[in-house]
């Protein structure tokens, strides 16, 4: 784990320096430091993706196994029935979804089948939409060769949208660059997942549902040192994080129902 070891150091450098000095209230920070923060953030998402492109190719694929495998075999994702999961891309060196996504759309005709929602990008001003899909073929390339979802289904209907949808979501599967212990989440810097979670979880309030549980998938590499990403009010930490290593229940909402 040199990879993550040199992570870790200079993580611990960044902080003694001040280069990742937070306000006392990390939630909500001055606005003379969001400048400094978004800095912040970006030195920090470099110093990540160094590291993740040099994660050996064998052991991120048995990374991504065993953190799929786990995910699969877990009683809070066998019991949820609608899900929210991105659909990951090799080029962004994200943990694997493909087995996941497979074995949902596998047995979504089936009586206790599960019902599957996954991003679609609109525009570069943080829009993101979740669309139902019911098979692969339902995905396409994006101009940056990121397979999202078809607006439109073979039969030309719309796609349903979650924030249409009559029933809540019980899941959400996440990505990220880099995670901590406490339910922080480094993304990478669009802002698409903190403005879409924000909305839905407004709308879960309206509607009087109950709130999905947020489950970031991560590589051992990328779970840092508490105190080490920086964080503003607009960012949404998250229930529990799934790495190679195990589930790790971060919120109450996780304590109380992934039953581990």
């Amino acid at each position: 784990m040199r990879a993550q070891t040199v992570m870790t150091q200079w993580c611990t450098r960044a902080a003694a320096c001040g280069q990742l000095r937070m306000s006392t209230n990390t939630n909500t920070p001055k606005h003379d430091d969001i400048d400094a923060i978004f800095k912040q953030k970006r030195l920090l998402r470099t110093q990540v993706r160094k590291t993740l492109k040099s994660i050996d190719p064998s052991l991120k694929s048995h990374q991504d196994n065993t953190v799929q495998d786990i995910v699969l075999g877990a009683p809070w994702f066998r019991s949820s029935r609608r899900l929210c999961a991105y659909i990951s891309c090799a080029a962004l060196r994200e943990v694997d979804t493909s087995k996941i996504l497979s074995q949902i759309l596998q047995h979504n005709s089936t009586t206790d089948g599960k019902k599957l929602y996954v991003p679609r990008v609109e525009d570069k001003n943080s829009h993101m939409r979740m669309l139902h899909i019911s098979r692969i073929d339902d995905l396409i390339a994006n101009s940056m060769d990121i397979l999202e979802p078809t607006p439109v289904d073979a039969d030309g209907n719309a796609r349903e949208d979650v924030m249409q949808a009559n029933d809540p979501v019980d899941l959400f599967l996440l990505p990220g660059l880099a995670f901590d212990r406490s339910g922080r989440r480094l993304g990478r810097g669009g802002g698409y997942y903190d403005t879409f979670l924000k909305n839905y979880q407004d709308l879960a309030k309206t509607r009087n549902w109950k709130q999905p549980l947020l489950v970031a998938l991560s590589y051992s590499e990328q779970i840092l040192d508490e105190g080490v990403i920086p964080m503003t009010s607009s960012d949404l930490p998250v229930d529990a994080l799934v790495s190679p290593e195990g589930v790790i229940p971060i919120s109450t909402t996780a304590l109380n129902s992934m039953d581990l």
